[in-house]
């Protein structure tokens, strides 16, 4: 499966660098500004089944140019703030692993949009449109946990005994609908999914750690055991077998945004 996640990463690089050489030969007038809140979620280890689950804000930016009425490229930044608590899952087996996390997601990417109505800002026959967009981003993020009233960064504790990178390629994909308000102004509304190429959004993979890799230095060992496996802090009896399933062992987490928005149009006296 992991070639073609590879293959879907080039064709999508390969569509978006197409589209922008025929856009600047082309020589756009049309540019935007907008800005968009709402909120965040994520599917993952903590939560597998729940793709709409709303667990945190989001807010962002970007700044786009329209090539005709009907395509558009924008480069975006968005926050988001995920969170998931096995505490609270209404599976029992969720609650006695006792897990939880909580992250804060900054992501830069570039996406193209397609109108499906001859529709822009600036003028246009529609004063309306749906659109689809999909693009290539990287995301930064961090996952941390309270343990007895203290913020701890899960990533510096190997939790499963292997250390793993705070960034990764994302590729987004979505759809919304776009409304003109005012000959410059538009709002919109929009609902986007992130494959995340990292499985450790929530530092929840695979198996309780193997003893073996954990850190030779005795307080970091023991809080590397502590966040690993938080079961007992229920039950009173510690479920994590080292190298036993701690995780649902998928390939790549996810991230959604959703949210409303509003763009400044700039139209230049040579504009489609």
């Amino acid at each position: 499966m992991r070639y073609k996640r590879t293959l879907l990463a080039i064709v999508l690089s390969t569509f978006f660098t197409f589209n922008v050489l025929n856009a600047l030969n082309a020589s756009a007038q049309v540019w935007e500004l907008g800005a968009q809140a709402g909120g965040a979620g994520y599917m993952g280890d903590l939560n597998p089944t729940q793709p709409l689950k709303i667990s945190g804000i989001s807010f962002g930016g970007f700044a786009k140019i329209n090539f005709d009425p009907n395509w558009a490229l924008s480069l975006n930044y968005n926050f988001g703030k995920i969170k998931a608590d096995d505490a609270k899952s209404s599976n029992e087996g969720f609650r006695t692993r006792n897990l939880s996390f909580s992250n804060n997601l900054h992501e830069i990417s570039l996406m193209v949009d397609f109108n499906f109505f001859d529709y822009f800002a600036g003028g246009g026959f529609s004063k309306f449109s749906p659109y689809l967009f999909t693009g290539i981003g990287g995301v930064i993020f961090n996952p941390t946990a309270i343990y007895q009233g203290k913020k701890y960064d899960l990533a510096d504790y190997q939790t499963e005994g292997e250390a793993y990178k705070t960034y990764a390629l994302s590729i987004p994909f979505g759809l919304g609908v776009k409304y003109r308000v005012g000959e410059r102004w538009s709002v919109m509304s929009n609902i986007g999914y992130r494959n995340a190429y990292t499985r450790y959004l929530d530092d929840v993979s695979g198996n309780y750690p193997d003893p073996s890799k954990l850190s030779n230095d005795a307080p970091i060992r023991q809080m590397q055991q502590i966040l690993s496996d938080r079961s007992g802090e229920i039950t009173g009896n510690y479920i994590g077998v080292p190298n036993t399933q701690r995780g649902d062992f998928r390939k790549r987490d996810t991230y959604m945004f959703v949210g409303i928005g509003i763009t400044y149009t700039f139209v230049s006296q040579k504009c489609f």
